[in-house]
């Protein structure tokens, strides 16, 4: 949900000084920095692409491997001088390992998620964005998805305090429409994260994914994952980057839940 950070407002009441981690490089800015920022902002007004893999060791009744790719272009559309739609999407691309029988390793597109956060083009002491989010049956195996329509909504609420960037992101879909043979949808996703920039475009970053599952029983209703990493801003070319790496232990997870997470992050960045 891969990709969270820090904005403040530089002078409070100062309208022309740059606000940092809105995703524009404006004068007097350090870019990397800005970048840095920028990256781990939700709302920012930045295009970006990033390729979120994360691989969940000991999945399923044997213990394998799954591997799940999301594909998160970022897309912000000013709607005035005080208005931002930043408009986020999620396409994972799943290899999951064999949970029964008579099927094997399956591999394929999962249910695609849409969120349009409407936010504050100048933002105060806070960054915050709400909107609904969508989850759409687009999976490719009836496996690797819910069959259901789903829709939701969804906030998010962050503050930087120095090098210290801190918030969280919350959402939870219900499913309205699908195959009536398929289990209803009624999951919450909440993201809290804790970031430290430093210098060079370099950062510390902790952004857990927690999620319930509220159809299921109380045994296997929670996934909560304690952990961080590590990110750095470069170029390729003239192309900004960001490349990022999380590891996060399950203390608790449904049955045939992963026990651990890698999550390896590659972001490409179009700023303003």
């Amino acid at each position: 949900m891969a990709l969270i950070a820090a904005i403040t407002v530089c002078a409070s009441g100062v309208e022309d000084e740059p606000f940092l981690g809105d995703g524009e490089i404006e004068a007097g800015e350090d870019p990397e920095a800005e970048l840095a920022r920028a990256v781990q902002n939700p709302v920012a007004s930045l295009i970006s692409v990033p390729f979120q893999n994360n691989l969940n060791f000991e999945v399923g009744p044997k213990s394998k491997t799954q591997n799940i790719l999301n594909i998160q272009p970022v897309y912000p559309i000013s709607l005035s001088e005080e208005w931002n739609l930043i408009t986020r999407t999620i396409l994972p691309v799943i290899h999951q390992p064999p949970f029964f029988p008579d099927k094997g390793r399956i591999c394929g597109a999962g249910d695609l998620t849409f969120t349009p956060f409407l936010s504050p083009a100048r933002p105060g002491k806070f960054m915050w964005g709400v909107g609904p989010v969508f989850e759409f049956p687009t999976a490719s195996d009836e496996v690797l998805g819910t069959e259901k329509w789903s829709v939701g909504p969804s906030a998010v609420v962050l503050r930087m305090t120095g090098p210290w960037v801190y918030g969280t992101l919350i959402n939870n879909v219900w499913s309205y429409a699908g195959d009536g043979d398929r289990a209803n949808v009624n999951r919450m996703l909440l993201q809290p994260f804790i970031n430290y920039n430093m210098p060079d475009g370099w950062y510390l970053s902790s952004s857990p994914i927690i999620t319930a599952d509220w159809e299921a029983d109380s045994s296997n209703q929670w996934t909560i994952p304690i952990g961080g990493g590590f990110g750095k801003i470069f170029k390729i070319g003239r192309q900004p980057m960001n490349f990022s790496i999380q590891s996060f232990y399950n203390v608790e997870s449904p049955r045939n839940g992963a026990d651990w997470t890698l999550r390896l992050q590659l972001q490409f960045l179009f700023p303003k």
